[in-house]
């Protein structure tokens, strides 16, 4: 028989084994590449990305105005994700900014929008009523507006164009000095035209170019038919005021007066001859605001270095602004206007950081300020380049990416080399319905990709559709985080950083037009 110290020995030998072989069947074999991108992408969840919506559309940030102090402190809290996740600085000196100028008005609660209304007493003596128009509804005070109140009668001006060279002039053979004029926007060609004449017009388009015409021609003030919907995105001039207006004040100024708006706009676009009029109507327009030239814009940059030392020189950018329309007066949240495209910005940005697949090309993360205020900001990064454009291989934008379930992207079919990594991504993780068109920016420019499209940057702007939404969201107070679609933000984020992850370690890429 064996000894009680022979059984302890074998005992303890025994444990030894079985212990020592389960630590052997449980240890976990060495992930393989593809197994680390795909739990770096399922890293990026939904949750995280929703609750930066969230965050980015709260009332302390103000509607994100740029060149606020609320801005300023959406830029911060960025800034401080992006430093927390390792992504280093790409702006000025240093910095996560790209400071340019950027002059911004506040508009505050007092604005109206009347109408006197013609009518005749019991007694057949004529006289008037009031007519008060609702705030976002019928109308929104303009973004660039001075502060005043003026009661004048209402010219209807067509598109508010003066140009000579087409023998076109909307101020001919009216009188507006001192009165007030309701124009349209754009002009009576569209880009596609039959007879390609719209880039003579283009110049026309701007709602610049109207104000000032209008201020030229010596209007005290405007009704703009133009949504209604709120726009930072004209000039400034000292004494001017406006409103965005819609159907319901346009229909009311032309009621009575023998015309009616479509038949009067339709003839301006099919014989390219102003129909302008003094409409007899008078209105009062009135805004509070406040103008502050002395603004300053800046852009939010976050670069991760690539890791060779060749390929790093060039650079994937991906970009999304983080501005929007501030107070008008009431908060203007703009929910999937953009910070949807941020938060799916940020949420590849985090990916990328830790991933333990590092690239081998630079990406640089472009968080945009001025979109809404003439696409400054990134027209000013594009005339003052922190990476040189000329190595930049494609300009990732967004817009919007939070309005349904499927993905579309202009530019698509302009660069098929690019959107092969797209699709093979699509293919490989996500598996959403994606598609798009050609990049075209003939018109003025409406989103920041235009700029660098027009540099020679190869630009697509990513956004999302398929879903009704209840009521219009467009530049108005209803632009808010519970219409997103969070799964789709998480979807795209995951599609874009299995796509960087391909195109920061291809082997060579080129996605320029080849002409």
């Amino acid at each position: 028989m064996p000894s009680r110290k022979s059984l302890c020995l074998l005992v303890g030998l025994a444990l030894f084994v079985s212990v020592s072989a389960a630590g052997q069947t449980q240890a976990p074999a060495p992930l393989t590449d593809e197994q680390k991108l795909l739990s770096a992408m399922h890293s990026i969840r939904s949750e995280t990305l929703y609750h930066y919506v969230k965050e980015l559309t709260s009332e302390k940030f103000g509607g994100r105005l740029t060149g606020t102090a609320e801005y300023n402190a959406c830029a911060d809290w960025v800034i401080a994700l992006l430093k927390g996740w390792g992504v280093q600085p790409g702006g000025d000196d240093g910095t996560y900014l790209q400071v340019f100028p950027n002059p911004y008005s506040l508009v505050f609660p007092g604005g109206e929008c009347v109408l006197d209304v013609p009518v005749k007493s019991g007694k057949g003596e004529p006289g008037t009523i009031k007519k008060y128009y609702k705030y976002e509804d019928e109308f929104i005070p303009g973004g660039t507006t001075d502060s005043g109140e003026v009661t004048a009668e209402v010219v209807f001006v067509g598109y508010g164009i003066t140009a000579p060279e087409l023998g076109y002039d909307d101020y001919a053979g009216v009188d507006v000095k001192g009165k007030i004029v309701l124009m349209d926007p754009e002009a009576p060609l569209w880009p596609g035209d039959p007879a390609g004449a719209f880039p003579k017009w283009r110049p026309y388009t701007f709602h610049q170019y109207k104000l000032e015409n209008a201020v030229a021609h010596g209007a005290k003030g405007m009704i703009y038919n133009y949504g209604p919907i709120g726009n930072p995105n004209n000039s400034f001039r000292q004494g001017f005021v406006y409103h965005h207006v819609g159907a319901a004040v346009v229909a009311d100024v032309f009621a009575g007066t023998g015309r009616t708006y479509a038949d009067t706009v339709a003839a301006i676009k099919k014989e390219l001859k102003p129909r302008s009029f003094a409409t007899g109507k008078v209105m009062t327009i009135k805004n509070v605001a406040e103008r502050h030239p002395e603004g300053v814009g800046t852009n939010v940059i976050g670069v991760i270095p690539g890791s060779d030392p060749v390929l790093k020189d060039e650079v994937i950018m991906i970009g999304a602004h983080l501005d929007h329309l501030g107070r008008m007066w009431e908060l203007l949240p703009g929910a999937d206007d953009n910070a949807t495209a941020v938060a799916v910005g940020l949420g590849v940005a985090e990916a990328l950081a830790k991933s333990p697949i590092k690239l081998k090309r630079t990406v640089v993360f472009n968080f945009f300020g001025s979109e809404e205020q003439a696409v400054a900001g990134s027209k000013y990064y594009c005339e003052h380049p922190r990476f040189p454009l000329d190595k930049t291989l494609v300009l990732i934008n967004m817009e919007g990416p939070g309005g349904g379930d499927k993905i579309g992207a202009s530019g698509a079919k302009t660069y098929p080399a690019f959107w092969s990594f797209i699709e093979k991504a699509n293919d490989r993780s996500v598996h959403r319905i994606i598609g798009g068109g050609e990049a075209a920016y003939p018109a003025r420019p409406r989103q920041d990709s235009a700029w660098f499209f027009w540099a020679g940057v190869p630009s697509l702007t990513f956004g999302a559709y398929g879903h009704e939404v209840p009521y219009p969201t467009y530049h108005n107070t209803k632009d808010r985080i519970e219409l997103i679609d969070s799964e789709t933000l998480q979807d795209l984020a995951q599609l874009f950083f299995v796509a960087l992850t391909d195109i920061g370690n291809a082997e060579k890429v080129d996605f320029r037009i080849k002409q």
